[in-house]
C-alpha cells in the first residue's frame, strides 16, 4: 500500500528539521496577524506528545515555537497590562496610568512562593527550552508593540477543562481522588467544564478560560508545564503514560501600532490585531480490545475514538463539498474538538497535521486507517485568511523617537545638566529649596514675646525678595526661550517656504505629466476605436468567408449526390441489361430444348413405326399382327437427354397409381407463438390438424403425423420458414416418439435480384438413367415431377414433360 504526503521524516530526524518544515511557517503567519492550527495525530504510543513537547536536551515543537516568537518580538514587547483581554475573545489597550495601577495592585497581592521540591524540575525544563538556534522571524513590524497570552485546556470525555485554573479548597463538598472516588480529607475538587461560545467575528472560544500574559520563553513554558501536570494520563496495555484527553495549548499574540510620535500605543480598537496559534496533542486512536480497557478507561477510549471519528467525518464532508460542488452541512457540533476549531476549517487560518506512525506489526491495521485519513485530508482546501488592515502611519516612528530621546539626553549632558529627567527635577527642587532661608520657630510661648514675629516677618520678606528674583529670572528665561522659539519658527517658515516652492515645482511637473497622460489616453482611445472598427470589419469578412464556405460545401455535396445517383443509375441499367440478356438467352435455350425434345419425340415415333413395320414384315403370315397400343406408348417414359438413344428392347414400366399418404391421417401442427406472418401467397395448410403452441403427449396420442413450423433469418435478410415433418409412433413404454422424415422450406425472394443457379439435386445419378442435369429453375418448373417420399430412384421416377 502506497500513500503520498507533502513531507516524510525518517526515524532519526531531529526536532529542528520537523520544526523548520512544519511549525516555522505557522509562527511567521502568527506574527503577521494570521491564525494557525497544528495537530499531532496517530495511534497510541506513536510519539505525538514527544513530537509536541520534546525531551530533555531536545525541545519539541511547542518550546521552539515559543522561543521563535520571543526572539522576534523581544525588544518590541509592551509593558504588562497594557493589553488586556476581555471575556468575549477580544483585546483592549489601556493607557500607561491604568497599566501602572494594575501592576502595582498585582505587586501588592501575595504571590505563593514555589516550594523547593518543585524547583527540582527546573533543570529539566531548562534543558527543554534551551534552544541554541536563535530562530526568529525576519521583517517584523518595528512600529508595533506586542503582547503574548497563553492558555492550556484539555478535552476529556467530550468536556472542556481549564488546566491552568486554580481549584479552590472547599471543606464542605466531598473531594475526589485520582481513582474518581469521593473522599472527605482531600485537597482536590473536580474542575468545572467550560462552555464554547462564538464571538462577534464568528470565531469559537472557551469562556472563562485562564489566559496568562507571559514575557519570555521560560515563563510561558513554566505555565505549560504547570498545566501538563494536571493532564489526564493513565497506564494502559499499549502505553505506560497514555494521554486520555486531547490537549490544546493556545498562544495569542496581540499587537497594536504606536502613535504618530512613536512613543505610546495607539488607543484605537480597530487597529488592534489578535492572532492565535493552537498546538493540539490529540489522544491516540486505539482499539479497546487491545488495551483491555474496562470501566472508566473503556469510557475514555470510546469518547476519544468518537471525537476522532467526528473529525474524520467533518474532513470528508468538506472534501465532498469542494470536489463535487455539494452543500452538505458539516457536523462540527457533534464533538467539542471539531466545534472549537470550526472557524479554522471555514477559512480563518492555516491548518497543518503531523501524522505519527509506529512501525509495530500490532499497529498495522490502525496505522493504515490513520494514513488513509491523513492522505485524504490533503485534498481539502482551506481559504486563506484576509490580511490585516494598514494603520496608515509613517513607518520607522519607534526608532526616530528613540533617536530623538538619545539626542536630547546628549545635549543636556553637554550643557552640564543631568541626563535623567527624574534626577533633573529633583536637583532643581533641591537647589530652589536650599536658596530659600529656613523658617525660624513660630511658637509663641509668652504673651510678651516680641522677637519671634519680627524674625518671622524678616524671613518671609527675604523669601519674598528671593521669589521676586526667581520670577525675574524665570521671565528672562521665558523671553530667551521665546526668542529661540521665534528663531525656530522663522527657520521652520523658511523651510516651509522652500518646501512649498519645491512642491509647486513638483506640482507643475505632475500637471505636465498629467497632460501628457491625458494626451496618451486620448491617443489610446482613438487607437482602440480603430482596433474596434478593424475587428468589426474582420468579423464581417469572416462571416462572409464562413457563408461562402458553407455554400461551397453544399454545392460540393450536391455534386457528390448527383454523381452517386448517376453511378447508381448506370449500375441499375447495367443490371437490367444483363438481366434482360440472361432472360432472352434462357428463353432461347428453352425453345431450342423444347424443339429438340419435339424432334426427338417425332424421331422416336418414326422409329417405333419402323420397328412395327419390320416386325410385321418379318413375322410369319399365319400370326395376326398386333397393333401397338397408343396408350402404352404414351405411358412409356420419355428420356430427357439432349441426344437420346432409344432403347427398343427395354420393357415398358407399368404405370402405378399412388394414393396420397396423408389421406385419412391426422396431423399435429406445432406452431410456436413467436412465429411471424410472412405474407406469402403459398401458406402451409394441413387439413384435419390439431394446432398447438407446445407439443404435448395428449395431442401426439391422437395423431400419427407431426409438423413443426420453424422460422429463422436467412443470409439475405429475409425470413425463412421451415416445415419439419415426421411420423408419430408408439414406444414400448406406452408413450409417443417422433421420427423426422422430411423438411420443406418456404422463402420469400425479390424478383429484381439475380437468379440463383442451383446445383443438381442428385450428383451421382444411376448409370441406367440417361438424364441430363437441369441447370435453372425455369426449365425444372416446366416439368411436373411426382416423386415418392423417401424413394431412392431420384428425380424422374414418373414424369410428364410438356413444352412451356
Amino acid at each position: 500500500t502506497q500513500y503520498s504526503f507533502k513531507e516524510v521524516f525518517g526515524t532519526l530526524v531531529v526536532q529542528k528539521k520537523v520544526f523548520d518544515v512544519v511549525a516555522k511557517p505557522l509562527v511567521e503567519d502568527l506574527i503577521r496577524g494570521k491564525n494557525g492550527l497544528l495537530f499531532t495525530y496517530g495511534v497510541t504510543g506513536s510519539g505525538k506528545t514527544h513530537t509536541m513537547t520534546g525531551s530533555p536536551g531536545d525541545g519539541g515543537l511547542l518550546p521552539r515555537c515559543l522561543d521563535m516568537i520571543f526572539n522576534s518580538i523581544g525588544p518590541f514587547q509592551a509593558k504588562r497590562f497594557v493589553f488586556k483581554l476581555d471575556d468575549k475573545n477580544g483585546v483592549d489597550v489601556q493607557c500607561e496610568v491604568d497599566a501602572l495601577l494594575e501592576r502595582q495592585k498585582r505587586d501588592v497581592m501575595p504571590v505563593p512562593k514555589p516550594t523547593p521540591g518543585k524547583r527540582q524540575i527546573d533543570p529539566e525544563i531548562a534543558d527543554m527550552i534551551n534552544v541554541q538556534d536563535q530562530c526568529k522571524v525576519e521583517e517584523v513590524d518595528e512600529d508595533n508593540v506586542y503582547c503574548v497570552f497563553v492558555s492550556y485546556i484539555e478535552i476529556y470525555n467530550n468536556y472542556i477543562y481549564d488546566l491552568l485554573e486554580e481549584a479552590p479548597f472547599d471543606p464542605i463538598k466531598p473531594k475526589w481522588n485520582n481513582c474518581n472516588t469521593p473522599v472527605r480529607n482531600g485537597d482536590f475538587i473536580p474542575p468545572q467544564s467550560k462552555i464554547l461560545r462564538e464571538d462577534q467575528n464568528h470565531n469559537m472560544y472557551v469562556t472563562g478560560c485562564t489566559e496568562v500574559e507571559v514575557k519570555s520563553t521560560e515563563e510561558a513554558f513554566e505555565v505549560f508545564w504547570r498545566g501538563q501536570k494536571k493532564r489526564r494520563i493513565a497506564n494502559t496495555q499499549l502505553n505506560r503514560e497514555s494521554s486520555r484527553s486531547h490537549s490544546v495549548f493556545i498562544i495569542k499574540l496581540a499587537q497594536a501600532p504606536l502613535d504618530a510620535d512613536g512613543d505610546k500605543v495607539l488607543q484605537e480598537k480597530e487597529q488592534i490585531t489578535l492572532s492565535q496559534l493552537s498546538l493540539v496533542d490529540l489522544a491516540g486512536s486505539e482499539r479497546t480490545n487491545r488495551t483491555k480497557a474496562e470501566g472508566n478507561r473503556l469510557r475514555e477510549a470510546g469518547n476519544i475514538n468518537q471525537s476522532l471519528m467526528t473529525l474524520r467525518t467533518c474532513i470528508e464532508v468538506l472534501r465532498e463539498n469542494q470536489m463535487y460542488g455539494l452543500n452538505k452541512m458539516v457536523p462540527y457540533r457533534d464533538s467539542k474538538l471539531t466545534h472549537l476549531f470550526k472557524n479554522y476549517f471555514d477559512g480563518e487560518g492555516k491548518v497543518r497535521m503531523i501524522v505519527c506512525v509506529n512501525p509495530k506489526a500490532e499497529d498495522y491495521e490502525e496505522s493504515l486507517q490513520v494514513m488513509r485519513f491523513a492522505e485524504m485530508t490533503q485534498e481539502v482546501e482551506v481559504a486563506r485568511p484576509v490580511d490585516r488592515p494598514l494603520c496608515g502611519l509613517t513607518p520607522g516612528r519607534r526608532f526616530r523617537n528613540q533617536a530623538f530621546q538619545e539626542e536630547l539626553s546628549r545635549k543636556l549632558e553637554m550643557r552640564g545638566g543631568p541626563v535623567d529627567a527624574e534626577t533633573e527635577e529633583q536637583s532643581v527642587l533641591e537647589t530652589i529649596l536650599q536658596n530659600f532661608p529656613p523658617l525660624p520657630a513660630c511658637e509663641l510661648l509668652d504673651i510678651n514675646d516680641d522677637q519671634t514675629l519680627p524674625k518671622l516677618i524678616e524671613v518671609l520678606e527675604k523669601r519674598h525678595k528671593l521669589r521676586q528674583m526667581l520670577i525675574k529670572e524665570f521671565s528672562k528665561a521665558v523671553l530667551t526661550f521665546k526668542t529661540v522659539l521665534q528663531e525656530f519658527d522663522c527657520s521652520v517658515a523658511s523651510k516651509e517656504n522652500y518646501i512649498k516652492g519645491r512642491l509647486s515645482e513638483k506640482e507643475k511637473t505632475i500637471a505636465g505629466q498629467k497632460t501628457e497622460i491625458e494626451r496618451l489616453e486620448k491617443k489610446i482611445k482613438t487607437l482602440e476605436y480603430k482596433i474596434e472598427i478593424l475587428e468589426k470589419t474582420a468579423t464581417i469578412y469572416e462571416e462572409d468567408k464562413r457563408n461562402l464556405q458553407q455554400e461551397l460545401e453544399s454545392k460540393s455535396q450536391k455534386l457528390q449526390r448527383q454523381a452517386s445517383d448517376k453511378r447508381r443509375l448506370e449500375a441499375r441499367f447495367q443490371g437490367m441489361v444483363a438481366e434482360t440478356t440472361m432472360k432472352w438467352e434462357k428463353e432461347c435455350e428453352r425453345r431450342v430444348a423444347a424443339k429438340q425434345l419435339e424432334m426427338q419425340n417425332k424421331l422416336w415415333v418414326k422409329d417405333e413405326k419402323l420397328k412395327q413395320l419390320k416386325a410385321i414384315v418379318t413375322e410369319p403370315k399365319s400370326d395376326k399382327p398386333e397393333r401397338p397400343s397408343r396408350e402404352r406408348d404414351r405411358e412409356k417414359p420419355v428420356q430427357r437427354s439432349v441426344s437420346p438413344s432409344p432403347v427398343p428392347n427395354a420393357p415398358p414400366v407399368r404405370l402405378r397409381h399412388r394414393r396420397s399418404r396423408s389421406a385419412g391421417e391426422r396431423w399435429v401442427d406445432h406452431k410456436p407463438p413467436s412465429n411471424l406472418p410472412t405474407e406469402t401467397v403459398m401458406q402451409p395448410h394441413v387439413p384435419h390438424a390439431i394446432t398447438v403452441a407446445a407439443a404435448s403427449e395428449k395431442a401426439l396420442a391422437k395423431c400419427d403425423k407431426y409438423m413443426l413450423t420453424h422460422q429463422e433469418l436467412a443470409s439475405d435478410g429475409e425470413i425463412e420458414t421451415k416445415l419439419i415433418k415426421g411420423d408419430v409412433f408408439k414406444t414400448r413404454g406406452g408413450g409417443q416418439a417422433v421420427q423426422f422424415t422430411d423438411i420443406e422450406t418456404l422463402k420469400q425472394e425479390s424478383p429484381t435480384g439475380r437468379k440463383r443457379r442451383s446445383s443438381p439435386s442428385n450428383p451421382d445419378p444411376p448409370e441406367d438413367a440417361a438424364e441430363s442435369e437441369w441447370t435453372d429453375v425455369e426449365t425444372r418448373c416446366s416439368v411436373a415431377v411426382e416423386m415418392r417420399a423417401g424413394s431412392a430412384l431420384g428425380p424422374g421416377y414418373e414424369h410428364h414433360a410438356q413444352p412451356k
